[in-house]
């Protein structure tokens, strides 16, 4: 090889090294990697399948397992839109750089799915591969129900077209240049989605496989709750250590005892994921109370210790923006304000929340109402803080419905600040510094 040669021969292999390692940064560990065990192939695994349904549905048509499915992979929560037909699509997700809009899940045969065959079906499940051979942009999670097999995946095809047809053409996407190229996330996804099928790991227990599948396959925890690398793909180096998502916080559930949920009970976990509250934590809201109402709430008790179990094995991380200790509660005797916050938005809290919330933050209405404790009071962003005074909020109690009604046209972007701020600082470890335009950018960001 002449010296010309050998010299090429070096830039190149360097490239390549270079390439292959930047790659490998980006792209970063698998959902399951923080498990050193040995993995096995579903039908070698001899402790049980920990994937389809719960054994309370063993014998149930193939309809009612894909129902429980679809629940447990919240397909509603995406593909309905305010005041719609269930999963006729329309849904605005906003993003930074424009708007997506969620398909028709029906078996219409024009605008829907209602031509789809099972392969088309497992390509846009799995691989993220419309039937037209369109990609699908990764708001649709296929990154994570790619894990989801075969079989189940099927059923709650089973289910949707079990479901009425609904005529309900897509709405044009209005994503700017150049993420409104479908053909560039061919190469996203070859980069980030493993296209593989969950595989159970022996050195944990049947429960533990169970509550990886729920949380990893089916719900898709990490979509919001992990944060995202560069390329807007999840980073699993800080797995479930919190993100903003659709302009709300997804709040930390790795193990950390300070900022994620590693000082919760294992009751109060499952209280949260059952009915979106846990006495002393808070009260789920915006995406996550969603959540629980179309998908959490309606798994089986089994199903959830299982989740509850899997949460608890993932790594410590904590959120360096988040107090610790939480606040305690505050003091009775609060006419003046305390100077803890502008009068402004002790003027408004008074008008229209200390009915309800009171001044201790320790509602004498509903524990699904207290606000001390409560991690949106905690955060000093109060961005859901803010979105709960926007949007307002809904949730059922063992004694009935608690709702919270929206103050978005009631008040101001500057009023909503302004309270939001107050909120924090009287109730929370230390108060936000929202202003205006923060508000009004925050009503841009959620899904319509």
């Amino acid at each position: 090889m002449s010296p010309a040669a050998r010299r090429i021969f070096v830039v190149v292999a360097i490239a390549v090294v270079v390439v292959a390692a930047s790659i490998w940064i980006i792209r970063g560990p698998g959902p399951m990697a923080f498990v050193d065990g040995r993995k096995v192939a579903l039908a070698d695994y001899q402790a049980g399948d920990p994937t389809g349904v719960p054994a309370s549905l063993a014998k149930a048509s193939l309809i009612e397992r894909g129902r429980y499915l679809a629940q447990a992979a919240d397909c509603m929560a995406c593909h309905t839109s305010q005041g719609g037909k269930d999963f006729a699509g329309g849904l605005a997700i906003r993003l930074p750089f424009g708007a997506l809009y969620s398909t028709n899940i029906t078996p219409d045969k024009e605008t829907g799915i209602g031509n789809y065959s099972d392969q088309d079906f497992l390509n846009a499940v799995h691989r993220g591969i419309r039937r037209d051979g369109a990609r699908l942009y990764p708001a649709m999670p296929f990154t994570s129900y790619t894990y989801m097999t075969d079989a189940d995946a099927l059923a709650i095809k089973a289910y949707l077209f079990s479901l009425p047809a609904v005529r309900a053409a897509a709405s044009a996407d209005t994503l700017m240049f150049p993420f409104n190229q479908r053909w560039a996330t061919s190469v996203w996804s070859a980069l980030f989605n493993a296209n593989t099928r969950f595989e159970p790991d022996t050195s944990q227990s049947p429960e533990w496989n169970r509550g990886a599948y729920l949380a990893e396959a089916l719900a898709h925890c990490g979509e919001c709750h992990t944060p995202r690398n560069l390329a807007f793909a999840l980073n699993n180096r800080r797995k479930f250590a919190g993100a903003v998502t659709a302009g709300w916080r997804a709040f930390n559930i790795s193990s950390d005892k300070t900022t994620g949920i590693g000082a919760w009970r294992d009751d109060d976990v499952a209280s949260y994921l059952s009915i979106g509250h846990a006495d002393g934590h808070g009260t789920a809201s915006g995406p996550m109370g969603e959540a629980v109402d179309h998908s959490f709430s309606q798994l089986a008790p089994e199903d959830i210790r299982a989740v509850v179990t899997y949460l608890r094995s993932v790594p410590a991380i904590a959120s360096p923006d988040l107090p610790a200790p939480l606040a305690p509660p505050a003091p009775a005797s609060h006419k003046q304000g305390g100077g803890t916050a502008d009068p402004r938005g002790k003027m408004v809290f008074e008008g229209a929340c200390v009915s309800c919330h009171g001044w201790t933050g320790e509602s004498s209405i509903s524990p699904f109402a207290t606000l001390t404790g409560a991690w949106a009071v905690n955060d000093p962003s109060a961005t859901n803080v803010a979105q709960i005074v926007i949007s307002g909020t809904r949730r059922l109690t063992p004694e009935g419905a608690v709702a919270m009604p929206a103050f978005g046209n009631a008040y101001s972007d500057e009023e909503i600040a302004d309270v939001a701020n107050y909120i924090t600082a009287r109730f929370g470890s230390k108060g936000s510094q929202l202003t205006a335009k923060d508000v009004a950018e925050l009503r841009t960001q959620t899904s319509e």
